[in-house]
């Protein structure tokens, strides 16, 4: 092969990034509706408390009314597209002691509803919202805890994916599901990723959605239009040899939720370019945790979507008035078109997910003391070729991309591997890409 040029190939690689747009997603975004969502965080919120531990017989107050009327909700989108959605509780129980916040024997109970794919319906790609909200002592089961955004923000824009998306067909399975037990212990996610691996889930993403309604925060900032995507660096599951790997061949910072992030930020930035994704190069917030740790304990991909700006005078706050600041999560407070922007970034993302190849397995890379980068990987049903990505190491995206083909092995002539990382995704027939793999294996 003709030795390339470096500019030659960064002019190749600006091509490369110009992603093919699919007309349909710009679809999605047009339909997801605010009213719709208003209407389902109000109604959530009117639950008066939805603490795990709360009320189950009462029709109209505690988490049994909340979560039956959820899974009212999916089954009655499933009527509307012809019964498209399996929808049913995921429970475990969870005894009293387990920690200080279970302070009585308690089913925690997920709402799950499935899209089954056409063509792969073993893969899946999640989002979530949880069910249960809180106030200042966490044990306080009975006063109110409306929790408008924490968050009842997350669960309305689940709900308004499902009634968007279950109109279309795709090649993955999508689901769409309440967590419950998140302010007692993660117990909801716990107990969906343990039934994954039981019925053996291709899990291609979870994206946990917790707080995406608020845009002014407790610094006086106000933005609707930047939200944050938390994605820890490596999964905890990698092996002892992949650790040490690391330190030789780089991957610090390119783990597979690490990956599910920037796929995010890219199909964002392409579709929603008003929209300002920041990736947040950490599990989650500092000393906090949320409902896609317990994925990643699994090792699944899973990251945080949320608002950049977070009230603190709102979160997990006993509602009253003190010092002229009013506390408490409540309704007045949700803007509910910022809502309706992050709850289209989830569906954008699943859409393109649950429509693409799954990711190239078995990526290699070799070029050591040479002017180019071979990368191999394993062939990808589906595929109608493949893109390989690079970036500066200190790159956060991935900036340049070159399509190859439909080929399992390719040669980047004229780029020294040194300096950059370099990635592997699979495209679809219709220009729909996977999430990006990073090398797994060296050529030697």
């Amino acid at each position: 092969m003709k030795l390339l040029t470096t500019k030659l190939l960064l002019m190749l690689s600006i091509i490369g990034i110009q992603a093919q747009t699919n007309p349909k997603i710009y679809e999605i975004i047009n339909q997801i509706s605010a009213d719709r969502i208003k209407k389902d965080i109000t109604t959530l919120a009117n639950f008066g408390t939805r603490h795990t531990l709360s009320d189950t017989i009462s029709n109209t107050r505690g988490i049994g009314a909340a979560r039956r009327w959820i899974k009212s909700e999916f089954e009655n989108i499933s009527k509307n597209c012809n019964n498209c959605l399996d929808v049913f509780y995921q429970k475990d129980l969870v005894k009293k002691g387990t920690n200080k916040r279970i302070t009585k024997d308690i089913w925690v109970v997920n709402v799950v509803a499935i899209q089954k794919g056409t063509k792969n319906p073993n893969n899946y790609i999640i989002m979530s919202g949880d069910i249960d909200s809180r106030i200042s002592d966490p044990n306080d089961f009975t006063n109110d805890a409306p929790g408008a955004n924490d968050n009842a923000s997350g669960m309305a824009g689940a709900i308004e994916a499902a009634r968007i998306l279950s109109k279309y067909k795709f090649d993955n399975s999508i689901i769409y599901v309440g967590l419950s037990g998140e302010e007692q212990g993660l117990f909801g996610g716990k107990g969906l990723a343990a039934y994954a691996k039981e019925k053996d889930w291709n899990i291609l993403g979870v994206m946990n959605n917790d707080m995406i309604g608020n845009i002014k925060g407790v610094d006086g900032v106000i933005d609707n239009r930047t939200f944050r995507i938390f994605s820890e660096p490596t999964p905890p599951t990698e092996t002892e040899h992949q650790r040490r790997a690391r330190r030789f061949y780089g991957g610090e910072v390119d783990g597979i939720s690490r990956q599910l992030a920037r796929y995010i930020y890219k199909t964002t930035k392409t579709y929603m370019p008003e929209m300002n994704p920041k990736m947040v190069y950490r599990l989650d917030r500092f000393g906090r945790g949320g409902h896609h740790r317990p994925f990643n304990d699994a090792g699944y991909p899973g990251i945080r979507i949320m608002e950049a700006h977070e009230n603190y005078t709102q979160q997990h706050q006993d509602i009253r008035n003190e010092n002229g600041i009013e506390y408490g999560d409540k309704l007045k407070f949700v803007n509910f078109d910022y809502a309706k922007k992050l709850t289209a970034v989830n569906a954008i993302n699943l859409a393109s997910i649950a429509t693409a190849p799954i990711s190239p397995k078995n990526v290699a890379i070799g070029g050591i003391v040479e002017a180019s980068a071979k990368l191999k990987w394993d062939s990808v049903e589906g595929a109608k070729g493949y893109k390989i990505y690079w970036r500066d190491t200190t790159s956060p995206t991935w900036d340049h991309s070159r399509y190859v083909g439909n080929v399992n092995e390719f040669t980047l002539e004229g780029i020294v591997i040194d300096n950059y990382f370099f990635g592997v995704s699979a495209v679809g027939k219709d220009g729909t890409e996977s999430i990006v793999s990073f090398p797994s294996k060296i050529i030697r």
